[in-house]
């Protein structure tokens, strides 16, 4: 019988708290999930903001906007939007996957550093759907930072992309998941981590299969339990 996968929270326990927020991570702890996966754009000036979409708050781009312009319209439930030093203060100890949406090469230093200065550096790592951001940035930090591959669709060799950019992990699409994948993820010393997860019979279908982690807004659907 396999081990139970991980639970991690997508954009903290978004099913709960608005998606990307501090209360969303702090929630995600508070019920009981592994970790936590968030989103990263950089700004104008260079910092690292956490928010899903490319632009915010009909500012336009976030890439066009300075961090002062982008925190000075708050979010649905009234907070800022948070920057990545932030949301790793929130999430505490738990592992956390940053999904790095667009990240220049100038903002290489900043990223490791924010990761550096968290309080469980340990237990980062970054993933993309820009396989060459990720390839890039593991490469600047020395081989020291795990990374992960995300992908949408089943190629012929669903795991030659995670093999070609030294990914240790293979985040899939939860539908196109199947025995055949995980064996063969697992055959190469990859894991699995199967997004966006919600239903709970669903969730244990890939459970039994063998996937490392589930990735869903409730993570109590998922198995966490409250602390």
């Amino acid at each position: 019988m396999p081990a139970p996968p991980r639970v991690l929270a997508h954009r903290g326990a978004s099913g709960h708290a608005h998606e990307n927020s501090l209360a969303a991570f702090r929630t995600a702890r508070a019920l009981g999930s592994d970790g936590v996966e968030l989103d990263v754009h950089t700004t104008a000036d260079g910092r690292l903001v956490v928010t899903h979409d490319f632009a915010f708050g009909g500012l336009g781009p976030i890439s066009e906007r300075t961090l002062a312009e982008l925190r000075a319209v708050p979010l649905p439930n009234g907070e800022a939007l948070p920057e990545l030093a932030d949301a790793l203060a929130a999430c505490g100890d738990l592992e956390v996957w940053v999904e790095l949406k667009a990240l220049p090469p100038s903002a290489d230093a900043a990223l490791l550093a924010a990761l550096a200065a968290g309080p469980a550096p340990a237990r980062y790592a970054v993933h993309s759907f820009d396989h060459r951001i990720v390839r890039r940035v593991a490469a600047a930090a020395g081989g020291a930072l795990p990374i992960g591959v995300l992908q949408a669709s089943y190629p012929l060799d669903p795991v030659r992309v995670a093999r070609e950019t030294g990914a240790g992990a293979l985040w899939q699409e939860a539908h196109l998941i199947d025995a055949e994948l995980v064996d063969a993820a697992h055959g190469a010393g990859i894991e699995v981590i199967a997004w966006t997860v919600n239903d709970p019979s669903r969730a244990a279908a890939l459970a039994a299969l063998g996937v490392d982690a589930l990735c869903g807004n409730w993570p109590e659907r998922l198995g966490a339990r409250a602390r």
